[in-house]
């Protein structure tokens, strides 16, 4: 029974540290190709350097996505909360993807901060976790609640002009509010009110940086 348990304990380690890895220093992949309008729009050197750093936001949100989720599943009771989990995570992968993509059009790179964003929520998802699979699912539903938010405002402030980026953000929008939605039918936790808030603080801090760094 011990080497067993032993077995499986290293299997999940071997697991969470192959996908560590992948997420930060593998070029990301999607499995659908989003229909984006062809990228011909004459943006200004201003216009693209703001464009850019909007997506390289995004990208440090999605990476950050992928530790909390994959913490969040790590640390899951439910087989089928891990599956959720599991699949938001692939969703937000494709996210990854399309940021990652954009940024490399808009002669730009991701944030050199990326490994600090992506551990940092991996902790805080198997914290989460670590209180039930309805706190957990709480944390899902107001991340996604306040990325959604975050999404509307960057489509306030990219340039008109910027379809491709502009179409990456409103499909990226549209899935965060479907896995909140999905979140609170399978009983998230409504989070003590001070936790919300302290989110945001901390998102605040992420997307200066990362618009810059």
């Amino acid at each position: 029974m011990y080497p067993m348990l032993a077995r499986d304990v290293l299997d999940s380690v071997l697991n969470v540290a192959d996908q560590t890895l992948r997420t930060l220093f593998a070029p990301a992949r999607s499995a659908r190709t989003p229909d984006l309008p062809a990228d011909n729009a004459a943006l200004t050197p201003g216009e693209k350097r703001h464009a850019a750093g909007l997506m390289r936001v995004n990208h440090a949100g999605e990476i950050a996505a992928q530790g909390l989720y994959r913490g969040q599943a790590a640390l899951s009771r439910s087989p089928a909360t891990r599956e959720f989990l599991e699949r938001a995570a692939g969703e937000e992968a494709d996210h990854l993807a399309w940021c990652e993509s954009r940024l490399t059009e808009l002669d730009s790179r991701p944030s050199l901060l990326n490994p600090f964003w992506y551990l940092g929520s991996f902790g805080l998802g198997a914290a989460a976790a670590v209180l039930g699979d309805a706190v957990s699912l709480g944390f899902m539903t107001e991340t996604e609640a306040q990325v959604e938010g975050h999404l509307a405002s960057h489509l306030d402030r990219l340039p008109a002009g910027d379809l491709r980026s502009r179409k990456i953000v409103e499909l990226m929008k549209s899935e965060e509010a479907g896995h909140a939605q999905a979140a609170r039918a399978r009983g998230a936790a409504e989070l003590p009110a001070p936790i919300p808030t302290l989110m945001r603080v901390a998102a605040r801090v992420m997307t200066g940086a990362a618009y810059w760094l």
